[in-house]
């Protein structure tokens, strides 16, 4: 099951092996640079190792803040993908995998604010101690040098400065305060079922990344924590001169009596950040310049159980089977920008999208269009696994809910294929699987499946299409319905000739029926569903995939926005 997993992901694990291996070189590098560099030596006299904990999370969370916002620029990684479509299918799989990267980023970056931020709780700590310590002991002359000039050691200067004060009036404490809050809401309102239920909550409080770029930058700019000038190291190295600072007399002659002078480490979080920032400006300039481009909305209808579909045309519009884009309705909210599935196909004169109602702003979409037609921007499309469904012979398509829409753009396309004899369709058979709680939701995709059938029929290629429709919430009264009309050619729920299926799928009898039916061929598993049948998906993957390369293999693809 390894070997199958790092065949199929040997990507993410080189990438991940190599974002883990970057963060432990820099932070034991930088760690164990100013636990013993010479020019720390006074500064480490106050503050202990503290002073590298600090310092080496600092560079790490300078490394990771650099990486935040790579996997969320949505036109790169269409851009790569693009660039990439020769390369193995593996490869450009793993850019699927962009937002899980992401939220590993961010949660390091968590991680790393918490260390940090306990760190310089200890330093503030030592040096108020330090200064106001009257014992003669090195830190405590250290910390009195501030009356000698500028070339102060100690940030605190005073008896009566509190951690409070520090943390809340110098530049440092005041902007660490601002983005540790401002990275509590973001990774606490991202949460699945914020996003999923309060998306709105979700959208607004992760524009607190503003913030926390702008505070980062800002943050090193004081100065606060200092080491020995390289000039003062030449005149009075540390290992030569400590003793004569605690014990030196008035009338001293010695080359040790002058003071050591200490600079500021300059500020460099910018450095980090500053090329994925202009980066994601231009992002984000894009995407502006693309939703301002003119939609017309040619169809609206409204389906059973609160289903809206928007047929729509715009200039230059081009897109692959499965792939979303992301909605704007500046009447409803201007800033607002929703991912939805593409339904519609390649071959077809518009795009659609079904909207189902899940949550305040599909709630007031659903209601504006019943009473109007209100302006839509639309800002995509992007590309997910779904368009690589063809290069499979085999392809095992399952959707979850409303989670069918990729495939809705799948069905449709290959219909269009077979209706223009497309020599270039590698796909031999498909296998469909959807899984629905009531018969309401089933409504919109009937037709589809409906022509889909009659179509495949009439061509002679009945076989290329299995479907299992599996009611995962069903009652008594369709169970009796279903019992009386057993016999029928049609199913009773959808109407069409195969049977919906009561309960869940048995994966593993699916799987095994599938490597049994083509024992040579590599099956592309595509889902759009919870992460809970992703994983029982996966699992089955790779139980079923052979070790020999001339036998079935099975490739695990999932949705991800």
């Amino acid at each position: 099951t390894m070997g199958n997993w790092l065949v199929n992901h040997w990507f993410s694990a080189a990438v991940l092996a190599a974002w883990l291996a970057i963060n432990i070189f820099l932070f034991t590098y930088y760690f164990l640079f100013f636990d013993r560099d010479e020019r720390y030596f006074y500064t480490r006299a106050i503050l202990g190792s503290a002073l590298a904990w600090a310092r080496a999370s600092a560079k790490c969370l300078n490394f990771n803040s650099m990486l935040i916002l790579l996997p969320v620029c949505r036109n790169l990684l269409s851009f790569l993908r693009g660039t990439c479509s020769c390369c193995r299918r593996t490869l450009r799989k793993q850019l699927d995998h962009n937002l899980t990267f992401h939220k590993l980023v961010a949660y390091a970056l968590a991680l790393l604010t918490a260390v940090h931020t306990i760190a310089h709780l200890f330093n503030l700590e030592r040096y108020n101690q330090s200064q106001q310590a009257t014992d003669g002991s090195l830190p405590a002359v250290l910390s009195k040098m501030h009356l000698q000039g500028s070339k102060w050691l100690n940030p605190i200067h005073s008896n009566q400065t509190t951690v409070e004060y520090v943390a809340f009036t110098t530049i440092p404490g005041l902007t660490g305060v601002i983005i540790t809050l401002a990275l509590i809401l973001m990774v606490t309102s991202s949460t699945e079922f914020i996003r999923r239920n309060y998306f709105e909550l979700f959208w607004y409080t992760h524009h607190l990344f503003l913030v926390y770029f702008a505070g980062l930058v800002i943050h090193g700019i004081a100065g606060l924590v200092r080491g020995q000038t390289e000039q003062s190291m030449a005149e009075v190295h540390p290992y030569h001169c400590t003793e004569y600072l605690t014990q030196r007399d008035q009338n001293c002659t010695h080359n040790c009596c002058k003071d050591p002078e200490f600079g500021s480490i300059p500020a460099e979080s910018w450095k980090w950040v500053l090329a994925p920032i202009i980066l994601y400006v231009f992002e984000r300039l894009l995407r502006v310049w693309r939703a301002q481009q003119k939609v017309v909305v040619t169809k609206v209808v409204m389906h059973p159980a609160r289903v809206l579909e928007l047929q729509m045309q715009k200039k230059g519009f081009c897109m692959e089977v499965g792939q979303y884009i992301f909605v704007n309705c500046p009447a409803i909210s201007p800033l607002e920008w929703h991912p939805f599935t593409l339904t519609s196909a390649p071959e077809e004169d518009f795009f659609s999208i079904h909207v189902r109602a899940a949550g305040d702003w599909t709630e007031r979409l659903i209601d504006t269009f019943q009473l109007e037609t209100p302006r839509i921007e639309v800002d995509g499309p992007f590309g997910t696994a779904s368009e690589d469904v063809f290069q499979y012979e085999v392809a095992m398509l399952v959707g979850a809910g409303i989670g069918v829409t990729p495939f809705a753009s799948i069905l449709k396309s290959i219909w269009y294929k077979f209706q223009q004899a497309d020599q270039t369709l590698k796909t031999k058979k498909i296998y469909f699987y959807w899984l629905c709680r009531d018969t309401g939701a089933f409504a919109w995709f009937n037709d589809l499946l409906a022509s889909l059938e009659q179509k495949m029929a009439e061509s002679g290629k009945a076989d290329f299409l299995t479907y299992r429709l599996f009611l995962t919430g069903w009652n008594t009264s369709i169970a009796n319905n279903v019992a009386l009309h057993f016999d029928t050619a049609t199913d009773t729920v959808t109407g069409l000739r195969h049977k919906t299926i009561f309960g869940r799928p048995m994966w593993n009898m699916e799987f095994a029926a599938v490597a049994a039916a083509h024992p040579r061929s590599v099956v592309g598993v595509f889902l759009c569903g919870p992460k809970a049948l992703a994983k029982s998906l996966q699992k089955s993957c790779h139980q079923h995939s052979s070790m020999d390369p001339r036998k079935v293999k099975f490739y695990f693809n999932k949705e991800n926005f």
